[in-house]
């Protein structure tokens, strides 16, 4: 059982370099606290998970080509996520709209390595089975 994740929680990417503030849409019409609550499937760059600053990884092509460029330093590029799938684990009976409600401790895997990580949930007092 984990807290609930709303509309305003943060989240980071291992790489990424600064955090980011997840969004939630209120389709579901579930509000926990007064905010949107989020579901496993809520993973659309730029609409639920907006950058986190700038990339540095080098599975990311823009950061590749960038730091080749760059005679091989490390050369970060602006972030734009690309989930690979959806959360994992959310709640283990709580639903939203027939999908597991988004939990404290789920991680979300970006395309070019990243693994992206809820720090603060937002929600301050609800939990979520």
């Amino acid at each position: 059982m984990g807290q609930s994740v709303v509309t305003g929680a943060m989240a980071t990417c291992s790489f990424g370099v600064a955090p980011s503030t997840l969004n939630f849409l209120p389709i579901t019409r579930v509000t926990i606290e007064g905010r949107p609550a989020g579901t496993t499937m809520d993973m659309m760059p730029m609409v639920n998970i907006p950058p986190f600053g700038m990339c540095t990884s080098l599975s990311n092509p823009t950061v590749a080509a960038a730091t080749s460029a760059a005679l091989g330093v490390l050369t970060p590029m602006p972030c734009i996520p690309t989930m690979a799938g959806p959360w994992k684990p959310g709640a283990l009976k709580t639903t939203i709209g027939g999908k597991p409600a988004l939990v404290s401790g789920s991680t979300c895997n970006c395309a070019f390595g990243g693994m992206v990580s809820i720090t603060m949930t937002g929600a301050m007092k609800t939990t979520a089975g």
